[in-house]
């Protein structure tokens, strides 16, 4: 590799993208991601144009597959990343080791055994490290281990609000490396929260504090002043002035260590803002409830515009019943925060798109990784290669924006792919014993 040759990664559990941006953030090249969802697909098309999308579980995906999709051929690959969905390992309601999701963990360690990466990264919730889950992942570890993979065995809960993100969301990243590399690095935190409740330890007092809420969406324009929002999810409209955070996530200054491939997009066109329409009674109820505090009936918390968001939760799958997750209140307007509210709290930048459905999209930003926190991980990678790279030259064009817009029908028609790969809503299913490892594995 010469000295300013981007380094090259793969995405399995891609989703809408959010830690494939942190990584090119870092200085990568994403070629190849991998996404059984037909609607993330096609937003990740919309978003990464240059990057070969295989729509299709990672169940039935080779690293041969992989190779022969993207421009990656027979080039060696330096990280490969990706966080298996995760619910089977999550602290909030039902956890089980015989949850089937949880077997795909297995299929990630299976891929980077074929694909035999320079540095892998595995991310997933925090419940997977204590309790009767820690044991599966022990068990992923030794497997590594067993085949040719050095890790990190005090792996670390990084908090995305100490790497420059107004939220509060904990993430397990696991990190190993191939036998003959270097382990990178955990990042430091950069940022203590605003208002964090808790005392700081002597080293996180001399941190500055990070970007509040009101950094975060401040200067967006208001969606009640736009009757057009209630119709679709876009509107040309006026916007505040911006803080710092704020002017990089806008594009109006670069971060000099951010090294995404710009997109050209209009600054003043307003996207994934459609607006809620909730009753008299909701509003009333919205509009007396403290910054800070929670909505009693709807158990909305409304935002403090001082500090940091809580967790932004997903949602369930269709298969599920397809409801939305709680939604904080906006901290000024009684109502609830739209999708692109929701995306500059996770500091996606406004030149990513998202399904125009406001459920989708909001989905797609509560089910992915914070891109800065991501960032942060990669950039450990890119240093523990050894590689400078410079920003890039130009800016490339995001993909037709009726990829935002197609139906699950029609995304699957597009993948040829079969629009029941993510089920529907099933009342009761019986669950089917699944084994606990991918095969081949030693």
């Amino acid at each position: 590799m010469n000295e300013f040759q981007r380094p090259i990664a793969v995405d399995l559990f891609a989703g809408a993208g959010g830690i494939g941006l942190g990584f090119e953030q870092a200085g990568f090249d994403v070629l190849a991601a991998v996404e059984i969802d037909p609607i993330h697909c096609a937003t990740h098309e919309y978003n990464f144009p240059d990057c070969a999308i295989l729509c299709q579980s990672v169940i039935e995906t080779t690293g041969e597959q992989i190779r022969r999709a993207s421009t990656i051929g027979d080039r060696e690959i330096d990280v490969v990343f990706g966080g298996p969905p995760c619910q089977g390992f999550s602290t909030i309601g039902k956890r089980a080791l015989d949850d089937p999701r949880n077997a795909l963990v297995f299929h990630f360690l299976r891929l980077i055994l074929e694909l035999k990466p320079k540095y892998f990264v595995m991310e997933n919730v925090r419940g997977m490290t204590f309790g009767k889950h820690i044991s599966v992942l022990l068990e992923i570890i030794d497997k590594f281990q067993a085949n040719g993979y050095r890790v990190e065995e005090k792996y670390q809960v990084l908090n995305a609000a100490n790497y420059g993100v107004p939220q509060k969301r904990e993430r397990l990243f696991l990190i190993g490396s191939r036998a003959d590399r270097p382990l990178p690095d955990y990042p430091a935190a950069i940022v203590r929260p605003p208002r964090s409740k808790r005392s700081p330890t002597a080293t996180m007092a001399s941190l500055p504090e990070g970007p509040t809420v009101w950094d975060a969406i401040g200067d967006l324009p208001e969606v009640e002043n736009y009757p057009e929002l209630l119709d679709r999810d876009w509107a040309i409209a006026e916007y505040g002035a911006p803080s710092e955070y704020a002017s990089y996530l806008r594009g109006l200054r670069r971060c000099p260590t951010d090294y995404a491939y710009p997109r050209l997009f209009d600054r003043q066109r307003l996207t994934a803002s459609a607006r809620s329409q909730h009753t008299p009674e909701s509003i009333a109820r919205f509009a007396a409830t403290p910054p800070g505090e929670t909505e009693s009936i709807s158990r909305f918390r409304r935002l403090d515009p001082n500090g940091t968001c809580n967790t932004l939760r997903a949602g369930t799958p269709s298969n599920r019943g397809a409801y939305t997750s709680p939604r904080p209140i906006h901290p000024v307007t009684p109502r609830c925060i739209t999708v692109r509210e929701a995306a500059r709290i996770h500091s996606y930048p406004d030149w990513f798109g998202f399904h125009a459905t406001k459920w989708h999209g909001f989905r797609q930003v509560g089910n992915s990784v914070p891109p800065l926190l991501a960032k942060a991980v990669a950039s450990e990678i890119r240093r523990a290669l050894a590689v400078e790279v410079e920003p890039p030259q130009g800016a490339i064009a995001c993909g037709d924006r009726a990829l935002l817009e197609l139906t699950m029908s029609q995304a699957a028609e597009r993948y040829q792919v079969d629009p029941h790969t993510i089920e529907p809503r099933l009342r009761r299913r019986r669950r089917p014993p699944v084994a606990t490892e991918a095969p081949g594995l030693s």
